[in-house]
């Protein structure tokens, strides 16, 4: 392994209408990070103001411009950047200020020394309205107790990742908000560590109280892929299963009734019966085109369903 300071460390900045930041975050990167290897990656989100000409006219030749064709968001920004990224450790962050690139040599210490993949900052003294605090404290808790993962922080953008995991993410949607889950989900060790935060002083937020519900919908569609990804008949074959089973109950139930005397062609439950028979069906049915589909995506693709870490002989590593 390379000492730290040689080997290649890419940053990787998405910007949204950032024009009053970029110069700024640039020389803080600069003075933060002398004598180290490393690149600047700003991807450019289809800014509406000046972003894109106060990068190029910084003429810094550690600065990568990306100019994306229209808006995408956060996540397929920082898909950009991270697929364009050469290093041997890709580091992200926000374009705002508020993240401190004097953070990012002891970040990388850990990452070096204690062979930590991820390495995610956790805000200290976060300097943010209760408008922005509120929705990231209860998508916070919410990942912890669903996902059963410790992390204190999913907001933070700063973050070390080692060039193997960064690269394995698959980021499409929203999902930048649990970067830090779909790392550890790859196989990723994971370190969290304080890091510092400020006030934004230029242009505007771009978050707000909506965050709360699209997390919890980003989350519902995480948790499937993470627990039902490989095997999706487990989840849609065994609640088919079990409707099944309860229809037909409901319908023995109802010919013995009926062999006693009784009418039950207008009795609503001969109706739940059948739906219940015809419903698990339908989701037994999709259990099965979703494993086909699955098994056709790693083969087509000749992907495996793991990772692994690192091949040793001996004592040595391969």
């Amino acid at each position: 392994m390379k000492p730290i300071t040689e080997a290649l460390l890419s940053i990787v900045i998405p910007m949204y209408n950032e024009q009053d930041n970029a110069v700024l975050l640039t020389q803080k990167i600069h003075e933060a990070l002398p004598g180290y290897n490393y690149q600047i990656i700003y991807i450019d989100d289809f800014s509406t103001d000046d972003t894109r000409k106060v990068i190029k006219g910084m003429q810094d030749e550690k600065v990568h411009l990306i100019e994306l064709k229209k808006n995408y968001g956060q996540s397929l920004a920082l898909a950009a950047g991270i697929d364009y990224a050469e290093g041997e450790y890709i580091i992200t962050m926000d374009g705002d200020l508020q993240n401190d690139p004097s953070d990012i040599p002891a970040m990388l210490e850990y990452a070096l020394t204690d062979d930590y993949d991820v390495v995610t900052g956790i805000r200290q003294k976060r300097q943010d309205s209760l408008v922005k605090k509120i929705p990231s404290k209860i998508a916070n808790f919410l990942v912890r107790r669903v996902t059963k993962l410790d992390i204190k922080d999913n907001g933070c953008a700063l973050k070390v990742f080692t060039k193997d995991i960064a690269k394995g993410l698959n980021l499409y949607g929203e999902m930048h908000r649990f970067i830090t889950l779909l790392a550890h989900l790859e196989g990723g060790q994971i370190k969290q560590v304080p890091v510092k935060h400020h006030a934004r002083q230029f242009g505007v937020s771009k978050y707000g109280l909506e965050r709360v519900f699209k997390v919890v919908a980003d989350m519902m569609l995480l948790l499937f892929i993470r627990k039902y990804f490989q095997r999706p008949i487990h989840l849609f074959g065994i609640f088919g299963v079990l409707l099944i089973i309860l229809g037909i109950f409901i319908n023995i139930y109802l010919v013995i009734v009926k062999f006693m005397g009784e009418d039950i062609g207008n009795r609503p439950l001969l109706t739940f019966g059948m739906m219940f028979i015809l419903g698990g069906i339908q989701l037994f049915t999709i259990g099965i085109v979703m494993e086909l589909l699955i098994r056709t995506y790693y083969e087509s693709q000749s992907k495996r369903p793991y990772r692994i870490k690192k091949v040793s002989i001996g004592d040595q590593k391969v």
